[in-house]
């Protein structure tokens, strides 16, 4: 991909993030408790981010022929729901830096830091509720459905991965990973996004499950990706601990793969690494582990994975979007595929 077309989807990206963050901004209360609650909330949303989320729903709204001002509070709740995951997730993996900073929890406590994602759950109904004034009551509940299975499809799949380290399971599958990120990745990430975007842009006509293949593709091939940068991306750009997904045990296609190919002395050499708290995973250690994935190719094997769902994505791009004009946010779109797999942040 050329340097200009990448310049041109951070930028177009960075347009619309910049847009929701000041929709978000409206529904942060200026009020007490400040200091443990409010002026914690926009933390996370004001750390330099993709703006995927938000950018996949406001492009897909324009190219259905919607309007910002329509979607734009839709985007926000997404987005919020999207930061309050993110509090949650780096507390219950463990993790020690979001975007570069400290994690809440490591900066505040975990106490405060689930309080601090609760409420970001809770402002985003409020920024969905507001729908009702230019949606009307039909297109807000059908926006609200919507939201309803994209949070419950992702805490079930969060649960699958969090259940995989407890039980310290070794005989994951390609298939059981595949199914894991569909639910807690590609729902929220890319599928309902999308959804709602030509929801909202087409007053209710268009053909929701058009989206559910492509936008399946998108976020799987994302999600591999964004695995693969944990392990061997450059902490500054990536803005997370370089191979903290080994520290944390996360089941990444990377570990399946190694786990299903190692020597039966490396297979139980790693299950008891990864039976160890998190304090007592050394660094010698997990470098041992990352050495073990590049002799079994699994690094590059799950590249080469992304890189076909990317291409699969590209086809299933123009049955959801092919009946459309041609514009700016559907070249947007169409270009957000490739860029997805081939960024370094």
């Amino acid at each position: 991909m050329q340097a200009d077309t990448i310049e041109w989807i951070e930028n177009s990206l960075t347009e619309y993030m910049d847009m929701t963050q000041k929709a978000m901004l409206d529904y942060f209360p200026n009020k007490e408790p400040h200091r443990y609650l409010y002026d914690l909330i926009p933390s996370y949303p004001k750390r330099s981010g993709k703006g995927l989320r938000p950018g996949l729903c406001i492009a897909t709204c324009h190219a259905f022929g919607g309007s910002t001002h329509s979607v734009i509070r839709t985007a926000a709740a997404i987005e919020l729901f999207h930061n309050a995951f993110l509090v949650h997730d780096d507390i219950e993996d463990g993790s020690e830096f979001r975007r570069g900073l400290p994690t809440m929890h490591k900066e505040y406590g975990i106490g405060i830091a689930i309080n601090v994602g609760d409420a970001m759950n809770v402002l985003s109904i409020r920024a969905l509720m507001d729908n009702l004034n230019s949606l009307g009551p039909n297109l807000t509940w059908l926006v609200f459905a919507e939201i309803e299975h994209m949070v419950r499809e992702s805490v079930e799949g969060q649960a699958m991965e969090l259940g995989w380290v407890w039980d310290n399971d070794g005989k994951i599958t390609e298939a059981d990973y595949l199914r894991m990120i569909l639910k807690k990745t590609c729902w929220y990430t890319c599928i309902h996004p999308c959804r709602i975007g030509a929801l909202i842009g087409s007053g209710g006509s268009a053909d929701l499950d058009s989206f559910n293949r492509f936008a399946y593709y998108m976020g799987a091939a994302f999600q591999i990706q964004d695995d693969a940068l944990n392990l061997d991306g450059e902490h500054e750009r990536y803005g997370k601990e370089i191979g903290g997904d080994i520290y944390e045990g996360k089941r990444t296609l990377m570990l399946i793969h190694l786990l299903n190919n190692a020597t039966p002395a490396e297979y139980q050499y790693i299950l008891n690494f990864l039976a160890l708290p998190r304090k007592d995973r050394s660094s010698y250690k997990v470098t041992e582990i990352y050495e073990l994935m590049l002799k079994y190719k699994s690094i590059k094997l799950a590249r080469t994975k992304a890189r076909h769902l990317a291409g699969a994505a590209l086809r299933e791009f123009h049955i959801a979007y092919g009946q459309l004009p041609d514009s700016k946010d559907k070249k947007l779109i169409e270009s957000i595929i490739l860029y997805m797999i081939e960024r370094d942040i």
